[in-house]
């Protein structure tokens, strides 16, 4: 192979590259709360970012969107609800990056009043971690 043609190649690899980091479908993680009537959901997800407290009330969701990392990728995410915001859970949200980045990803995850459920959307979702 000449020169040329591996400059061609290397070429057509970067721009193939960079194309996937800006047209593909961003990874989206996703939060309802089907708490009780009048429970508010906190909620407050950290990365390399601090993505700020919110609140929801009933019935609400909450969700942010982002591109994998080539490093990790990961959110770790704090809930608390009931009186006084006493009942807490924190885990990992998200989770991705390094050899395999993805893309178009999605996480929901589900306040109830049992515990913290998650689906990826195609199945039922499953009780992931109980309220502390």
């Amino acid at each position: 192979m000449n020169r040329l043609s591996c400059l061609m190649l290397v070429i057509g690899l970067c721009v193939g590259l960079s194309d996937a980091f800006i047209w593909n479908e961003k990874n989206t993680v996703f939060f309802k709360n089907s708490l009780g009537r009048n429970n508010v959901l906190k909620i407050h997800c950290l990365s390399s970012d601090d993505l700020g407290f919110h609140f929801l009330r009933t019935g609400e969701t909450y969700d942010f969107s982002f591109h994998d990392s080539i490093g990790k990728s990961i959110f770790y995410c704090y809930l608390w609800q009931g009186p006084n915001f006493k009942f807490h859970a924190e885990f990992e949200a998200y989770k991705g990056g390094g050899l395999i980045v993805h893309y178009g990803k999605k996480n929901y995850w589900d306040a109830r009043e049992d515990g913290i459920y998650f689906t990826h959307g195609t199945e039922k979702p499953k009780l992931e971690y109980k309220w502390n």
